[in-house]
């Protein structure tokens, strides 16, 4: 160490890590980038331990690489919704080729990547905020073009199919295990809630659609083949009412129970092309079977969504987000944490999107923690 360096270069470990333990984790992140002694610090696994046991998890939402994107970017970027700014990790760290995020659970980013050796598709597990990564058992590369990726705090990981699906965890001697998942259509939403795994389907004609809910017990449980339709008759016309309904994980009710949203356009009447009147957000509790009205978008919002044919959701628990094209590059956000924990959250935009905004957006909630380890 130069004698005219700062003098915070010089001062005793537990000094720093004192220091440090006492910011935001968002800054502590900014500070890796201010010189080579602070990104050598705070890269640190024996420093990055003692400061994951006083810094709460940092809450973001993630972009996925838009469809028609055929040269993923090297960088995730991120949108902090308690700063109101966009931030950008770079994805560099990673020997691979075309890194593309799909799915993040506990401080864990789940990407397809291809093997710096060939053209051969991989999932990997990484943490951005450390730069530490694991390759899981390699995949064909059609597990990626057609297969949803789930994953929970567990560490559990599934690929699920309209045919087949894929478990991965710890325990599973390294191997993927193969089920056959015999649903009646293509899945739509996938979630992992608990011990159970929900989806979407259409059972409907080529004329019309008919959304219903399925469930089937979370592997290794050997009942995951059989799926079940989830149906009350109390539910009445649930899935009638709304268009494109889509599930999104929540954070669960009062007393820590498991529930789901559901999110769709609110039909104006049973019409085979009836317009949307809003876009809707239902709760359901998964103990009881009761749905609830969670939040719904105020018109004048609304109004940019009503000339597109479709629009993407994203998100989940307290925070869902919403694209559609012709809005240009803005996202519409329904926020329920903190001060805006009230009655039918809050809405507001999230403008300035990275990209051309041509596309449909699509993400995830991304929870960025130092102690997360692949």
């Amino acid at each position: 160490m130069e004698e005219d360096d700062p003098l915070i270069y010089r001062l005793p470990q537990d000094t720093l890590q004192q220091i440090f333990s006492s910011l935001p984790l968002r800054q502590v992140i900014i500070c890796r980038t201010l010189s080579k002694f602070f990104n050598a610090l705070l890269s640190t696994p024996s420093f990055l331990t003692l400061l994951s046991t006083t810094l709460p998890p940092l809450h973001l939402l993630a972009l996925r690489h838009p469809h028609h994107h055929h040269h993923p970017s090297s960088s995730l970027h991120l949108f902090d919704p308690d700063l109101n700014r966009w931030l950008r990790f770079p994805l560099t760290f990673l020997p691979f080729r075309n890194p593309n995020p799909v799915a993040s659970s506990h401080g864990l980013l789940y990407l397809w990547a291809l093997s710096p050796s060939d053209n051969t598709k991989s999932l990997i597990a990484c943490n951005p905020l450390t730069r530490h990564f694991r390759l899981l058992p390699h995949l064909g590369s059609a597990w990626s073009r057609h297969g949803s990726v789930l994953v929970d705090s567990s560490n559990r990981v599934m690929v699920l199919t309209e045919l087949a699906a894929l478990y991965f965890s710890g325990d599973n001697n390294h191997q993927w295990m193969k089920f056959s998942s015999n649903l009646p259509a293509k899945p739509r939403s996938p979630v992992l809630v608990g011990d159970r795994v929900l989806a979407l389907c259409d059972v409907g004609s080529p004329w019309r659609n008919q959304w219903k809910l399925f469930a089937a017990a979370a592997p290794p449980h050997a009942a995951f083949q059989t799926w079940s339709r989830l149906e009350r008759h109390e539910w009445g016309d649930v899935f009638d009412i709304l268009k494109r309904p889509r599930l999104v994980r929540d954070n669960g009710g009062d007393g820590g129970r498991a529930t789901v949203l559901m999110v769709g356009g609110l039909k104006s009447s049973f019409s085979l092309n009836a317009p949307c009147s809003t876009i809707l957000i239902l709760r359901l509790d998964l103990t009881t079977m009761d749905w609830e009205e969670a939040g719904r978008m105020p018109p004048e919002m609304f109004r940019c969504f009503r000339e597109s044919s479709k629009f993407k959701v994203f998100g989940g628990g307290d925070r869902v987000c919403f694209s559609a094209k012709r809005i240009g590059k803005k996202l519409a956000l329904w926020d329920r944490s903190g001060s805006s924990r009230k009655v039918g959250g809050e809405w507001r935009w999230i403008d300035h999107l990275p990209g051309n905004g041509e596309g449909l957006y699509r993400g995830f909630v991304f929870e960025g923690r130092l102690n997360a380890v692949p």
